[in-house]
């Protein structure tokens, strides 16, 4: 049995179709495998479809870019369902937002010198969540890069000449919304957040008394020991320990479905784990 609870579909900005993405983690041997797309929930019933057919248990996500005090991190919210809810109505807005903010950002590309439409960025993408991955790969089709990397390195990263911030919850209101409606929030891939050295355990300490349900211990960017040593915090303090690999696809990061680089082992008990934070 190998587990993967965080995977991104090309209804935002993985490259492969819900249902290819389900028949891919069958071929890794997963049998519990989450969707986690940004911002929207409408690649949850392809996947839905092809799980069951697969013999796939699917656990409908979410992944929210949120901030928390001035930081920027990125939050999995576990048991979110298609349709009306707290924390799906407010998806909407965050679309909105991403769509306002696209539009500002390719003018300033074309400010910069980088002929690239609002038309071609939308064309990158399979679904309402646009966002800065495919801005970077309206500029390739341009010729202006090769790779995403290099359009984030020089432009689009977080203060990038063409960077422009957009519409975010806050960590608090990602966690009361998911809680409102018996959904699990959990932390993703800590090691992007920045924290002083040590410093999670205050942080996430914090979280904890919103009402926060897990850490995403075991993911691609994490050496082994970082991954146990989120693990025992999450334990520690009455969460979950989660893992996935956010696979995005050939062509994107260079992490495998369930195995990440090829040293990442998911527990099988983190389904265990995530389950109960529910109750």
């Amino acid at each position: 049995m190998a587990v993967d609870l965080h995977l991104h579909s090309n209804v935002s900005d993985g490259t492969d179709p819900p249902a290819v993405l389900m028949e891919l983690a069958a071929r890794a041997g997963v049998t519990v495998a989450a969707l986690a797309d940004h911002d929207t929930l409408d690649g949850l019933e392809e996947a839905a479809g092809a799980a069951e057919r697969l013999g796939i248990r699917l656990i409908p996500a979410v992944e929210l870019s949120v901030d928390h005090e001035g930081s920027k991190m990125h939050m999995l919210v576990y048991f979110t369902e298609p349709g009306p809810g707290p924390l799906q109505d407010r998806l909407a807005a965050l679309l909105q937002g991403r769509e306002e903010r696209n539009t500002l950002m390719v003018d300033k590309l074309n400010a910069l010198g980088f002929e690239i439409t609002i038309e071609e960025v939308e064309r990158q993408a399979n679904g309402p969540s646009v966002g800065r991955p495919h801005i970077a790969d309206a500029l390739i089709e341009r010729g202006y890069f090769s790779h995403r990397n290099e359009a984030f390195a020089d432009l689009l990263r977080d203060g990038g000449a063409a960077y422009l911030p957009r519409t975010r919850l806050t960590a608090e209101e990602a966690i009361t919304l998911a809680r409102s409606a018996n959904q699990v929030p959990v932390v993703a891939h800590a090691k992007t957040i920045p924290v002083p050295d040590g410093g999670y355990r205050a942080l996430f300490e914090d979280l904890a008394t919103i009402g926060l349900g897990g850490i995403e211990a075991y993911h691609s960017m994490h050496e082994p020991e970082l991954r146990d040593h989120l693990a025992e915090l999450a334990h520690s303090l009455g969460l979950a320990a989660t893992g996935g690999s956010d696979f995005h696809g050939i062509g994107k990061r260079d992490y495998k479905i369930a195995t990440g680089t090829g040293d990442l082992r998911i527990p099988d008990w983190v389904v265990d784990d995530l389950d109960a934070q529910r109750s």
